[in-house]
Parts: C-alpha cells; sequence; structure tokens
C-alpha cells in the first residue's frame, strides 16, 4: 500500500466512520483489509483502494468498515459501570418515574450484544421494584454483522465465561451442545438497530440512560464533542451518560458533568430556570444511603 493509497484509506475511514487512523496503523490496515481482499476476489489491498475510489461497490465499502472498526465486547465488561446502573442510575430513576413506570436505556455501541444483554438481566435481577414498568433496551451498533450476532443470543463457551458470573449464566441462558443463548424472554427485551454515530439519531427519540462505552477514543476532538452534544439533547436533565474508563467529557462539552464520585458516570448540567444560562442546580443526592464501590 502506497503512502498516498493509506492516505486515501484514512480519509474514507474518518468520513464513513470516524475512526481516526495514526500513520503508525498501516500494519493493523493490512492485516485486517488482506482477508477482504480475498472474499471480493482482489489480488491487492492496492485493488481494494482502487475499487474505494471508484465508490458504488457499497458491500466493499461496508466489509472494510466493518474489518476496521473494534467489536471488542464481554459480559459485565469493567463491572464499575453496571454497579452504577444498578445502585446509582436505578435507584434514582425508579423514584424520579414512578408515576409514568417508564423506562428507556441505549446501548450506543452494542457489538454482539454482551452489554445490552448485561443491562437486561440486571433489570431482571430488579423484577420486584419494577413489576409493571415499560422497559425498553436499545442497541445500535455501526456493523450491521455483529447486530445479527446479537440478536441471535448465542454465545461460545469462551464468551460467556467472560465476566457472567455462573448463576446468571444457568438462570437466564440455555445450552445448546457447545452453545449458549440466552433465552427468549431476555431476547425480547432488547430492539436492534444499525446507526452511524455521525449520523442524525434524534428519530430513535429520548432515553433516560444513554451508554456510550469505548467508542469516543477512535474520534476526533471535534467529534467527540459533536456526539456528546447530540446525546445531551437525547435525553432528560436527570439522565445518565455512562463513557469508558479512558473517556471524558472535560474539554469536549458544557453539556454534562461528572457525578461525583462515580468513574465514568455524567449527566447533564442543569439551569436553576429557562433563560438564566448555565448555572448548576442542586441535584437530588441519588443513591442516597445505597453502598457504593
Amino acid at each position: 500500500m502506497t503512502p498516498s493509497e493509506f492516505e486515501f484509506l484514512k480519509n474514507f475511514l474518518k468520513t464513513r466512520s470516524g475512526l481516526v487512523l495514526s500513520n503508525d496503523k498501516q500494519y493493523l490496515v493490512e492485516s485486517r483489509l488482506l482477508p477482504i481482499a480475498r472474499n471480493a476476489k482482489l489480488e491487492t489491498l492496492s485493488a481494494v483502494i482502487q475499487q474505494l475510489q471508484r465508490s458504488g461497490n457499497r458491500a466493499l465499502e461496508t466489509d472494510v468498515i466493518e474489518a476496521m472498526t473494534t467489536n471488542e465486547s464481554f459480559f459485565f465488561r469493567d463491572k464499575t459501570p453496571f454497579d452504577h446502573f444498578n445502585e446509582t442510575m436505578l435507584p434514582a430513576l425508579l423514584e424520579s418515574r414512578g408515576m409514568r413506570k417508564q423506562l428507556k436505556v441505549w446501548c450506543a455501541a452494542a457489538s454482539t450484544g454482551q452489554e445490552p444483554y448485561s443491562l437486561a438481566i440486571c433489570l431482571k435481577e430488579q423484577a420486584a421494584k419494577i413489576g409493571g414498568w415499560r422497559l425498553k433496551i436499545l442497541g445500535t451498533d455501526l456493523s450491521q454483522e455483529v447486530l445479527e450476532k446479537a440478536k441471535t443470543g448465542l454465545y461460545s463457551q469462551f464468551e460467556v465465561q467472560r465476566g457472567l458470573p455462573i448463576q446468571m449464566l444457568l438462570k437466564y441462558f440455555e445450552q445448546k451442545g457447545d452453545i449458549w443463548q440466552i433465552n427468549a424472554g431476555m431476547r425480547a427485551m432488547i430492539e436492534w438497530k444499525k446507526l452511524n454515530l455521525l449520523e442524525n439519531f434524534n428519530h430513535l427519540g429520548e432515553f433516560d440512560i444513554i451508554f456510550c462505552r469505548n467508542v469516543l477514543i477512535y474520534f476526533d476532538q471535534a467529534t467527540k464533542s459533536d456526539i456528546l452534544g447530540r446525546l445531551a439533547k437525547s435525553m432528560p436533565d436527570d439522565g445518565f451518560l455512562v463513557l469508558g474508563a479512558a473517556e471524558t467529557v472535560v474539554g469536549l462539552t458544557d453539556a454534562f458533568k461528572p457525578v461525583p464520585g462515580k468513574r465514568g458516570l455524567f449527566q447533564k448540567k442543569q439551569a436553576v430556570q429557562a433563560g438564566t444560562g448555565t448555572v448548576d442546580r442542586p441535584r437530588l443526592a441519588v443513591g442516597a444511603g445505597i453502598g457504593t464501590r
């Protein structure tokens, strides 16, 4: 791959997916795109680039984007966000939404489904508190391929051993040979949609909780700021945003503030009243009296 071809590919990926590649990632590009070239019956990576430059080959464009985006996921990944979900977010929202009894959660980088299913398990474990509630979990991802896997709820022994407690595996999954499938009731809790975060997502509606973990790290500063601003418009003032451990809103947006003592957890900044600017209003102590880790 020539320097000019690599430069074209960097611009192509940034425009289509937001992914920013550094110049030292050419080896990664080559290792991931060689199988794409073989499947497309193209002899070289230069031939792949030429096809992309001509445009019109949507299947090849999709294959290249999906090959270059990272889809690493496992159940209850990093644990802390799920502690926050159980101990801070749910108690606060169950109280404030007690009249309408509705809760909407969006996983904005659902990958192969482990994160949305982990949240569904958390909600099932709280069944005594949320009986009669309308619960919606939306899982979106740029890759249709990983969403198709997520829809099936099928996971290998290796995948279910990564972060999933054995008691939850036995409670919510059925074994089918060497494969485990999460039960139909859990699968029915989640709606799946293909979505590129670079595009308008207003049509999805408003969400009480948005998980957008380990996505922003792949974007440049301007793209991060844009996405965070649009996420803020997709939640109420008392909603929660969850980012990855290495991600922050600092220096990117004034729409969110960190929840004190809760790594990776954010809420919108709230005005005292409409038209008075961005003066913070004292927030109700979410999770007061509830143990934290």
